[in-house]
């Protein structure tokens, strides 16, 4: 299997990497996550401009990428820099809209104009006919950067079972309680109260492969998270001295930082796969999808883990 990006790709990963560490940096994050939004406009905007929430989805859609790789590559530069901003849920609203046919509000937000999230678990509203449109009822939970969202895709249940619905900020019937999530970033609990909305189509498939590629972008955020606990544990180890020798000389020390870089490649590989199986069919993607937030939830905890216990938190 080819492992390379391509020289398109690799473009968009320097291009990336280079913007995020010239203007997001430690002290901007700190700043931007304790404002009421939690993330910079202006940074997003910029993004939007370099093309990088183009990279998340296709040519049809107003993108120029879209495969699981591109996802990919972006969410790692994210995880990289440990950058905030309203990724996720850009991603999962931009791939039902596309999938239904409403590409001329995602090439707004592809365009920086609009802000996409998206309320997906159908099983926690309820949709009904109201007159020429819909009224949604329910509370939907954990709905990323949802207050400063301008339009939510939210998935209902209705007569003819699960389907997708748009609803706009600040229309009457909704209310959305906001709170910070513990990695910075932010999230709000949505509560639907007849609220007017617009149905976009049957959900059928387009919420589970919604899910899915969101799965694949925060694996591959994940891995990027762990290498720099890595690479910060290791620098550690190789400067702070006890008994006048550096702590990384220490067997014990080093049979463990090995055993963690050797899980970190494993959760590397689960991403790599999840991503190459997105688009071999349903079972074989979330076969894979699955293996991967498996193995990145056991090897992302080992890694937090052992990275604060030698740094001296035992």
């Amino acid at each position: 299997m080819d492992f390379s990006l391509g020289e398109d790709r690799q473009m968009l990963v320097d291009t990336l990497g280079r913007f995020l560490a010239g203007n997001f940096d430690w002290k901007t994050r700190e700043t931007v996550i304790e404002t009421a939004e939690g993330w910079s406009r202006p940074v997003w905007a910029q993004l939007a401009e370099l093309g990088v929430i183009g990279a998340l989805f296709d040519e049809a859609s107003g993108g120029f990428g879209g495969s699981a790789f591109d996802i990919g590559v972006v969410f790692a530069e994210v995880g990289k820099a440990l950058a905030v901003g309203p990724f996720l849920g850009t991603l999962l609203a931009g791939r039902a809209l596309a999938a239904t046919g409403e590409t001329a509000l995602l090439e707004q937000a592809i365009a920086g104009e609009v802000t996409l999230s998206a309320a997906l678990d159908s099983d926690a509203a309820q949709g009904v006919a109201d007159g020429e449109g819909w009224a949604l009822t329910g509370t939907q939970p954990v709905v990323p950067f949802a207050a400063s969202a301008d339009r939510i895709v939210v998935a209902a249940r209705t007569g003819e079972g699960p389907s997708l619905f748009l609803i706009e900020k600040g229309a009457p019937g909704i209310e959305i309680r906001d709170y910070p999530l513990i990695d910075g970033g932010a999230a709000g609990e949505l509560m639907l109260d007849g609220a007017a909305a617009t149905l976009l189509g049957q959900a059928g498939a387009i919420i589970e492969e919604a899910v899915a590629a969101g799965l694949v972008a925060l694996c591959w955020e994940a891995v990027a998270i762990m290498d720099s606990l890595k690479v910060q544990t290791l620098e550690y180890l190789r400067t702070r001295k006890q008994f006048g020798v550096a702590i990384g000389k220490f067997q014990a020390l080093q049979h463990r930082m090995a055993t963690l870089a050797l899980e970190i490649e494993q959760a590397r590989s689960s991403a790599i796969n999840a991503a190459d199986r997105f688009a071999k069919g349903r079972l074989e993607r979330e076969k894979a999808v699955s293996a991967a937030k498996f193995t990145i939830g056991r090897v992302g905890s080992l890694a937090a883990e052992e990275a604060i216990q030698m740094h001296g938190g035992i």
